[in-house]
Parts: structure tokens; C-alpha cells; sequence
């Protein structure tokens, strides 16, 4: 593979939210991956001891805080992001949503969309009801199983 080709796919990675990148040209494969700004680099051995301690001290406070999110939530049927993806609220820019707090919904019925590799994907209602609260803004990222709309 080329040398420019390269240094093109980093600058493309540098430049996006992708965390790693594969690609395949016939036999050769390359692939891309950084570390988070946020986050130090696991380098040699004296090194992980250090990082496993650190480890049950974080975890500790993660609990914590998603305890009383998960409280937040109103009561109702959750509808979660069966992908990852960006979510988009209507099918087009500049027309309504397709639904919004306080309306009703049947089963079947399109809340949203989320994009994947290109790929627009309806996200349908599982159940008939209320729908309660929106968790997502349009255009936000979403992850696989994060708690979109809850239903009542």
C-alpha cells in the first residue's frame, strides 16, 4: 500500500470520532488505532501493575453516578439503540420529527433513525403507548443498547 494512502487514512482518523480503523486492499491490511486523549497508554510491565489498581478505584465511582441516572429514567417501556450509529430525530433536515414527548404511539410505528456505515435504519416502537422522553438529541452519537425513548 502506498505511503500517501497512509498518511491520508491517519489523517481521516485524527479527524473523526473512530477510535480504530481496518482497511483491506487485496492482501495487504492496514489498521489504525488510537488512545484517547483522555486516557494514558499501557506501555511496559512495571507499567500495569499501576494500571490494574487503578482500575477497581475508578470502576468504584462509574457505579455510583449510573446508579441515579438509571432512577432518572420515567417510568415506562425503554426502547434502546438496537446499533451504534448517529441518531436523526426526522428523516430529512429542516422537517418535524417524527415524534415528540406526550405523543401517542403504535406498535410498529418510526420514532427515529439511526445511521450506520451509510445505512439508514428505522427504529421502530415495540410497544403502543405514550411516549414519555426522548433521550437522544438529533445528530447525537448513540451506542448499542443506550436507552433511547422510554414509552408508557
Amino acid at each position: 500500500m502506498d505511503l500517501r494512502k497512509i498518511k491520508k487514512l491517519i489523517d481521516l482518523l485524527e479527524e473523526s470520532n473512530l477510535a480504530e480503523l481496518e482497511i483491506k486492499e487485496g492482501e495487504e491490511v492496514v489498521r489504525l488505532s488510537r488512545v484517547p486523549k483522555n486516557t494514558a497508554p499501557v506501555a511496559a510491565a512495571p507499567a500495569a501493575p499501576v494500571a490494574v489498581a487503578a482500575a477497581p478505584v475508578a470502576a468504584a465511582p462509574a457505579a455510583v453516578v449510573e446508579a441515579p441516572v438509571a432512577n432518572a429514567l420515567p417510568a415506562g417501556h425503554v426502547v434502546k439503540a438496537p446499533m451504534v450509529g448517529t441518531f436523526y430525530a426526522s428523516a430529512t433536515p429542516g422537517t418535524p420529527a417524527f415524534v415528540k414527548v406526550g405523543q401517542q404511539v403504535k406498535a410498529g410505528e418510526t420514532l427515529g433513525i439511526i445511521e450506520a456505515m451509510k445505512m439508514f435504519n428505522q427504529i421502530e416502537a415495540d410497544v403502543a403507548g405514550t411516549v414519555q422522553a426522548i433521550l437522544v438529541e438529533n445528530g447525537q452519537p448513540v451506542e448499542f443498547d443506550e436507552p433511547m425513548f422510554v414509552i408508557a
